[in-house]
């Protein structure tokens, strides 16, 4: 997301009586991440929570899958996890309180004409769990959340990518998950904010699919 994108975010925020910034980053690049978590320190202070929910796709079948096709969802998903995730713990560390929260995906599970987003997003997990040990000590959590099919922008691209109205792609998602019903954004947030929180305190190291039923 640019910069021009997080105004309307930044607002909202403002008017509920928080402080924003929005910094435009390409989280796979080290000195964009660098300036970015930078800037944030310095005026908003040292960053507690991270999120890391960049995110693209490039889907497709292995043999049309181009190594452009796998270095950028890579690089975005998983190299950007590790940069900010990286360039924030130690503003945590040295406060001795932290919550990193990472977004998996149930495609971490194995999709169809997702070789390239699966493989980065269970790499994802095990970023998560390895980090989880790693920083424990200074006081900071690190767990995942794996969404299942969320009504976003995201999956309308692929519902315009195959050729179906989304409004019908949604109903036949729905048809497959137990709760019988698409997720929304919402559900998303409500489980990150949980984590992100005081009384995740004694959660760390794991993922959390939302996907409306089982998964694994």
């Amino acid at each position: 997301m640019g910069e021009r994108d997080g105004p309307h975010t930044v607002a909202a925020i403002e008017k509920n009586g928080g402080r924003a910034l929005a910094v435009g980053v390409d989280v796979a690049v080290a000195e964009q991440v660098e300036s970015a978590v930078a800037r944030i320190a310095e005026d908003l202070g040292a960053p507690a929570v991270l999120v890391n929910n960049a995110g693209i796709t490039r889907d497709n079948l292995l043999f049309k899958l181009t190594e452009a096709d796998w270095d950028s969802v890579i690089g975005v998903h998983l190299r950007g996890a590790f940069l900010m995730s990286r360039e924030v713990q130690k503003h945590m560390a040295a406060a001795g309180w932290g919550r990193i929260v990472n977004l998996s995906s149930t495609s971490a599970l194995g999709n169809r004409g997702q070789a390239n987003y699966s493989a980065a997003k269970a790499g994802v997990q095990g970023f998560t769990k390895t980090l989880a040990i790693e920083l424990g000590k200074f006081g900071i959590t690190v767990n995942a959340v794996a969404p299942g099919f969320i009504a976003t922008d995201m999956t309308a691209a692929t519902a315009a990518r195959i050729g179906m109205p989304f409004e019908d792609f949604q109903k036949f998602a729905a048809e497959q998950i137990p709760v019988r019903r698409v997720g929304r954004p919402e559900d998303v947030a409500g489980t990150v904010s949980f984590l992100a929180g005081e009384d995740a305190g004694f959660v760390s190291g794991q993922v959390i699919y939302v996907a409306g039923g089982p998964q694994g």
